[in-house]
């Protein structure tokens, strides 16, 4: 068999060299196999032809499997980084990935590389649990094979570009043939010919892809632009898809590939909008490319200084697999600037520094780096400048691949991970992960307060994983924010519920927190997952998000992992949803949709009367604290922390006689706890109240409540009615005259 196929492979080789014999002398020489790691991309990357025999390439594929499969024995957090990358031919090679490891067609298309040997990326070195095969990629290639693919990977693990005949399983078996679980995942662009099996995934994100069927969903499949996504699924949350039908706007990540002169080339695909399926369907993805003269190829001996000068002499740059000790920043500046990484290099930020920051320009393409804090950084990341402004609609940054790490290899604290300033800006596959596990972790030791804060407006976000952060993980401060896939864990190492509370007074921080001021942003798909391991802590919700209109959160899910007894999450958002906080019937809860309804702009809140000086005092004793509903802040509210009954009163001095005629009673984030009565009065001393200027029943969470003109200091709410919902008040108005 092998003789037949190097017989078949010499006659292309043979026609061409007669064709043009000195063009491609080159490739008409069997290739060394002792050449593999020896090209431009340095001794971490092997290069294989399929000239080679089948069984040295295989002996290098399995020795380096044996270095860095084992998480347990050290390659989780090792320093070792490998790439194999395969020129178009056939290959009878059986295809493993360990921790950073990286294997890649050369070809222009998948289809031009195949293996017909076995893939099969399993968990066995953990007895078929995958939610530690992290930081492993493969792309750009086709597999022909007479046994089913598996690909059991959890976070940081993308498939791009690839070609299965069979089917591929995205999980493992454990010793007792149970499914494993596993924890992933992100698959773009690529055509599983038969079904994608998901079993114990607890949640995958896919994007742009073609498969004959995908077999279920645990907690939270996003499936975005997939050609034939399943049909005829029960509603959410009975089974937990979340399928739209176009992807609104990506640029695919860029890939390198070999042309017909045998010369490196990076392939840059085109930005394109409301797609469906793969981009290869037709032929060629839609794109250009760039000779390796154009770029800067980097390794680890390089310096800072090094690097920056080629970036300011208008090279793109290339990092090769390694582990860089960044002791300045790295300076993107020029706009189209591609920094494109693979096999996993890692920016270690030294000296409290920024590792990499982008400039407020055009077009900017970051690949497959991965940033580690070192000893205390403010950022990791920074995508332009704080208050950019620049518009980059038709080219905007995108970021494929781009991963996070504060502590685990070694002790790292930043404040920050990744903050993304410019707008327009495309996120197309994040890890951003404060270590749970590993050297130098602990509350106190592997400190990180956010792990993306989003700054610039019209920002879309593609398969975003934000995990163990210590205050708001991630923070939305843009407006048209657009984000499609998101996967959390609550930090495992609070140490107690006094040092775990966010500035609003609640129990810890939100998992994802739209900011209050935000009236425009979309989130499809988002679980939370708490295990609170140290300390009987409670979350108060994992999301948060104002209740504006243009506000829409869709099939959100908290999920009760495990943790000390007496632990929860305790709303989905805001303050809806259940509770979690056993194994049992209160482990999951969802939310299919929160559509914000405040208008800030209502016409009946025009005249609001300013509330500086303001105070208020209530009846009630140990509720929430009353001020909060003259603070402004639409996160907080005053509640009685008990059921409505009548004669609960609220009383606000406005410190000088006003001209009124009507209240604003908004008790949006709580929306069922509204005044279920009410009588009104006013006074100018607060003590002669007379009768009620208006009296009522409330019906929705924003009770308007309008009367004869009134002038006067003081104003009472008595409730009337009953329910066994808290009386609670988000913000109190007086629309009148100053």
């Amino acid at each position: 068999m092998r003789m037949t196929k190097n017989v078949l492979k010499l006659l292309p080789v043979l026609a061409v060299a007669f064709a043009s014999f000195f063009a491609y002398q080159a490739v008409s020489k069997a290739a060394d196999i002792s050449e593999a790691n020896q090209s431009m991309f340095g001794q971490n990357v092997y290069i294989f032809e399929d000239s080679m025999a089948d069984s040295d390439i295989q002996k290098i594929i399995d020795q380096k499997y044996a270095e860095m499969e084992n998480g347990d024995a050290g390659a989780e957090f090792t320093d070792k980084r490998v790439t194999f990358l395969f020129k178009p031919g056939e290959y009878d090679v059986d295809i493993k990935v360990g921790f950073y490891t990286t294997v890649a067609g050369l070809g222009k298309n998948p289809d031009d590389v195949k293996i017909t040997g076995s893939f099969n990326v399993d968990a066995k070195w953990a007895d078929g649990n995958g939610t530690r095969n992290f930081w492993r990629s493969v792309e750009n290639f086709s597999v022909v094979s007479d046994t089913e693919s598996k690909w059991a990977v959890s976070q940081a693990a993308p498939m791009r570009r690839m070609h299965f005949n069979g089917d591929l399983l995205l999980w493992d078996l454990t010793s007792s043939y149970q499914a494993g679980w596993v924890s992933g995942g992100y698959l773009a662009d690529s055509k599983i010919d038969g079904q994608v099996s998901n079993a114990s995934q607890q949640q995958f994100f896919s994007r742009n892809n073609s498969y004959d069927s995908w077999s279920n969903s645990v907690w939270n499949n996003v499936l975005v632009g997939d050609a034939n996504p399943p049909s005829n699924v029960a509603p959410y949350p009975e089974e937990t898809w979340t399928i739209i039908e176009k992807t609104p706007k990506v640029n695919d990540k860029p890939y390198l590939y070999v042309d017909q002169n045998g010369e490196y080339r990076l392939f840059i695909p085109d930005l394109r909008e409301n797609t469906k399926g793969v981009s290869w369907e037709n032929g060629d993805t839609p794109g250009h490319s760039l000779s390796m003269n154009d770029f800067y190829i980097a390794d680890p001996s390089d310096s800072v200084t090094t690097i920056n000068a080629a970036l300011d002499q208008g090279k793109h740059l290339i990092f090769t697999p390694g582990v860089y000790h960044v002791d300045e920043p790295i300076e993107v500046n020029n706009p189209d600037t591609i920094v494109y990484g693979f096999g996993y290099p890692t920016l270690v930020a030294e000296n409290n520094v920024t590792a990499m920051k982008v400039a407020d320009v055009d077009g900017v393409e970051i690949t497959g780096l991965l940033f580690d804090a070192g000893s205390d950084s403010e950022k990791l990341l920074e995508v332009g400048p704080e208050n950019s402004s620049a518009n980059h609609a038709t080219n905007p940054t995108t970021l494929h691949d781009v991963f996070f790490r504060v502590g685990g290899s070694h002790a790292g604290k930043a404040e920050i991970s990744v903050e993304i300033n410019s707008d327009d800006v495309i996120v197309d596959h994040f890890w951003v992960w404060r270590a749970d596990h590993g050297e130098g972790v602990g509350w106190n030791v592997n400190t990180g307060a956010n792990g993306l804060v989003v700054n610039g407006d019209d920002v879309t976000a593609y398969g975003l994983f934000v995990e163990h952060y210590q205050e708001y993980q991630t923070l939305w401060n843009g407006e048209n924010g657009r984000v499609f896939f998101y996967q959390n864990e609550i930090p495992y190492d609070v140490p107690n519920q006094e040092v775990w509370m966010a500035p609003t007074g609640q129990k810890g921080y939100a998992a994802y927190k739209v900011a209050d001021h935000v009236t425009s942003h979309e989130l499809w798909g988002a679980g939370s997952y708490s295990y609170f391991r140290d300390a009987d802590v409670d979350l108060y919700s994992s999301f948060e998000a104002p209740n504006h209109q243009g506000i829409n959160m869709n099939h959100m899910t908290t999920v009760w992992l495990n943790g000390t007894p007496g632990s929860e999450i305790t709303h989905v958002i805001n303050d809806l949803g259940d509770s979690v906080y056993d194994n049992g019937d209160h482990m999951v809860a969802n939310i299919t949709k929160f559509e914000g309804t405040n208008n800030p702009s209502d016409p009946e809140e025009t005249g609001v009367l300013d509330r500086t000086g303001w105070t208020a005092t209530t009846s009630v004793e140990d509720g929430e604290p009353i001020a909060h509903l003259l603070d402004g802040n639409e996160a907080t509210r005053w509640s009685t922390g008990t059921a409505m009954r009548p004669g609960q009163s609220i009383t606000i001095d406005m410190k000088a006689s006003k001209t009124f005629d009507q209240i604003v009673m908004d008790s949006t984030g709580s929306n069922n706890d509204y005044a279920r009565g009410y009588d009104v009065y006013v006074s100018n001393d607060g003590t002669n109240w007379g009768n009620p200027v208006a009296s009522g029943t409330g019906e929705t969470a924003k009770l308007h409540v309008t009367f004869p003109e009134q002038q006067a200091r003081y104003i009472k709410v008595v409730q009337t009615g009953s329910a066994s919902n808290w009386w609670s008040i988000t913000e109190f108005h007086v629309i009148g005259e100053e």
